[in-house]
């Protein structure tokens, strides 16, 4: 991710919400990774940097620090435990002014995150931090009439997928669960360090129960435990109409499992297949169709193969080179049960040799002004 958030997003330090706001915007809609040309680190960096930006407590913090606080991470950076950073700091004065001890020299316990946590706008390290599995991504190759007209791929990945036998719990259904031997059905583990005025206490979600307090009274035979295995899965993808190459569909929850948590997103990216005959412009379905001079001249009627199955063009006397034919709702799915529109672009071969009769015909109409 990018250092300079103002940077990021095109701004200027004293840029005001608006500008930010409108600054992200343009951002999103050119790099959002389900748009064609998308690019989804781009789009991360700017949505990281919205984030701190449009909030006045974090862009104050990022202003003063370069960095921001409020996301739970402590001033020495990172995820550490809070006052890892601060050794050599003479906490005396605040606990004697707190009340939490003195003279006597009595032992001192207390939860440093639920005491600073609001200092720094961060979260207790007691709190459950939800957990998300990986984002994975694959490629599909579509035929053209797939991508005009939509398909549905069963596609198959290999992936972290949750248990299919305890569908994600680690433990046998029969055998119930009981009580968490690391945390004692807390759900939370309470660690203690010694200091200079007394013992301090911080509190972190126990892992063994994943914070729930209670654990399978016997492991899953099938994923030992983990609730979570590696395994390939066919997924059926649904292609909507109209894609166009390089596209990304989204598939919500389809990417990597995790226990206890929610699982990642599928990105599948599309590559459509080029057509012989026919290319895409918005919604219309676009071809060129060749006739003969005398056609041209005279009209006449041709056959032609679309997506749709065989038709007959019927082609007017006295057409142009580069006319367009229009044929409506012959093209592209749109929404509400529409088409566009088939653009049938008219093509005149002209012929390289004429032969004696031939250059007599066209003698004789060069004298009547044609």
């Amino acid at each position: 991710m990018a250092h300079n958030y103002y940077d990021t997003l095109g701004v200027n330090k004293a840029a005001s919400k608006d500008d930010i706001k409108k600054a992200f915007r343009n951002l999103a809609h050119k790099f959002h990774p389900d748009k064609k040309g998308g690019d989804e680190k781009r789009f991360k960096e700017a949505s990281e940097a919205y984030s701190v930006l449009s909030d006045d407590k974090k862009r104050a913090e990022y202003d003063a620090y370069g960095r921001v606080f409020s996301e739970g991470a402590a001033p020495n950076g990172g995820g550490a435990p809070f006052g890892a950073g601060f050794e050599g700091f003479d906490f005396s004065d605040f606990v004697k002014r707190a009340g939490f001890g003195g003279a006597n020299g009595m032992n001192v316990e207390f939860d440093l995150g639920d005491m600073f946590g609001d200092v720094f706008g961060g979260r207790s390290t007691s709190s459950r931090q939800a957990t998300r599995g990986r984002d994975i991504s694959i490629d599909v190759e579509l035929a053209f009439p797939e991508a005009v007209f939509g398909a549905e791929r069963r596609v198959l990945i290999a992936k972290t997928a949750l248990c299919g036998t305890c569908k994600g719990s680690g433990g046998k259904s029969e055998a119930g669960e009981k009580t968490c031997d690391t945390c004692n059905g807390k759900g939370q583990v309470r660690e203690t360090r010694r200091s200079f005025f007394g013992s301090m206490q911080s509190v972190r979600p126990c892992t063994a129960c994943r914070g729930k307090g209670q654990i399978p009274a016997e492991k899953c035979a099938t994923c030992h435990g983990h609730g979570v295995m590696k395994k390939q899965e066919e997924i059926s993808v649904r292609i909507p109409a109209g894609i166009e190459d390089g596209e990304v569909v989204r598939m919500t929850g389809a990417g990597e499992a995790v226990a206890g948590g929610t699982a990642g997103d599928l990105y599948i990216k599309i590559h459509v297949s080029k057509h012989p005959l026919f290319r895409k412009e918005g919604a219309n379905l676009v071809t060129e169709f060749p006739i003969k001079l005398s056609t041209a001249l005279l009209g006449g009627e041709y056959a032609l193969k679309t997506l749709d199955g065989d038709m007959t063009v019927k082609i007017p006397e006295g057409i142009t080179h580069g006319e367009i034919l229009r044929v409506r709702g012959k093209g592209v799915p749109v929404s509400g049960g529409k088409r566009g529109d088939l653009m049938i672009k008219i093509k005149i071969d002209l012929p390289n040799k004429l032969s004696k009769s031939a250059k007599h015909l066209v003698e004789e109409l060069k004298k009547e002004g044609i």
